[in-house]
């Protein structure tokens, strides 16, 4: 009896200890601009791995249709962190409101202009879109503030361009598809789809590579990353660590597994009946992703410089960009792992 009691009692408090660690565990409200994208891949693999839980935090993940709308969410308070573009933060800081990018996830920001199919044949170059319409995920998101770089640094003034909001998958293909604009900026696995389906696709600008990256903006330009009030930072390290390390956790991973693994483990509503086209894309896409988690200083001075170049306001502020992001919490996640 005596060992059988030992057993219960044991088996209890193991229990009643588990029971205390998931009640400790944080919650964090995570806004993502487009879950499906994968330039967001590392933000929802973490979810579909359990690294969330495993670094203690409970993060509820709202997907939103493009960058812009999760910004808001999380500066009107209804979520807490953004999985986003770092290039918000530098914007942003112009206005006054101080964001902060706390592990980076994407070194490239895998965007690319590409011309529907129905329009090839009139646009051949990037100044060809002058009084043509093009789409975007959403007005304000990083998509649009990289048409508008494009187009002014190849003399088209943005304002002559319809901006359209198409989202960044199904949605968008099938506006690129049925001719409902005449180009867009678009991301995988959306591009590849279409590529797919239409093998003489027209891409003006494309920066899924370090080379095109280089070519674009004449650097290294941080794309996705995890970021936030600075004043939440402050409060809330804990979960930042945590959140941090999740990231760090599942970068690793994915550069230790195929595209064919990483698929197996994404939702499949993300990766569609269309499985092949998904893991082309990965493959595509692979390359873009970070193996530390860190900003590298040059880059974020690239979106600086990217910004002053198409943004009046970005150009006449006087911003501290080592406000706009931080590698300590991805340091610390790099000693404990």
């Amino acid at each position: 009896m005596s060992a059988m009691f030992r057993r219960v009692a044991f088996s209890f408090a193991a229990l009643v200890v588990s029971s205390g660690l998931a009640l400790a565990q944080s919650k964090v409200t995570l806004a993502v601009g487009g879950g499906s994208c994968l330039c967001y891949l590392p933000t929802m693999l973490a979810k579909q791995l359990g690294e969330y839980e495993k670094a203690g935090v409970a993060v509820d993940v709202v997907d939103f249709k493009g960058g812009s709308e999760s910004l808001k969410a999380v500066i009107g308070g209804s979520a807490d962190v953004v999985s986003g573009y770092f290039d918000h933060c530098v914007n942003l800081a112009a206005k006054g409101q101080h964001l902060q990018a706390f592990v980076v996830y994407d070194r490239y920001p895998g965007l690319a202009l590409v011309v529907s199919p129905s329009h090839a044949s009139e646009i051949k170059s990037v100044k060809d879109l002058a009084n043509k319409k093009v789409g975007v995920s959403a007005p304000g998101s990083s998509t649009d503030f990289f048409l508008k770089y494009l187009l002014s640094k190849n003399g088209v003034d943005p304002n002559s361009v319809g901006v359209v909001g198409v989202g960044l998958g199904a949605t968008a293909v099938a506006a690129m598809e049925q001719g409902q604009i005449d180009a867009a900026v678009m991301l995988d696995p959306s591009i590849t789809v279409l590529q797919g389906r239409n093998k003489n696709l027209t891409i003006l600008s494309d920066t899924r590579s370090q080379k095109d990256t280089l070519a674009v903006f004449g650097g290294e330009y941080p794309g996705g990353a995890l970021y936030t009030k600075a004043e939440w930072i402050a409060s809330h390290e804990k979960e930042v660590q945590a959140m941090t390390n999740a990231i760090v956790a599942t970068l690793k991973w994915i550069h230790s597994h195929t595209p064919e693994e990483i698929a197996d483990k994404m939702p499949a509503e993300y990766v569609g009946k269309d499985k092949a086209g998904y893991v082309a894309a990965l493959k595509n896409t692979l390359p873009m992703y970070s193996e530390t988690g860190r900003m590298d200083p040059k880059g974020a001075q690239a979106v600086l410089a990217v910004f002053s170049q198409s943004s009046p306001d970005v150009a006449k502020a006087n911003i501290d960009l080592s406000k706009t992001y931080t590698n300590k919490y991805v340091d610390a996640a790099g000693k404990g792992m």
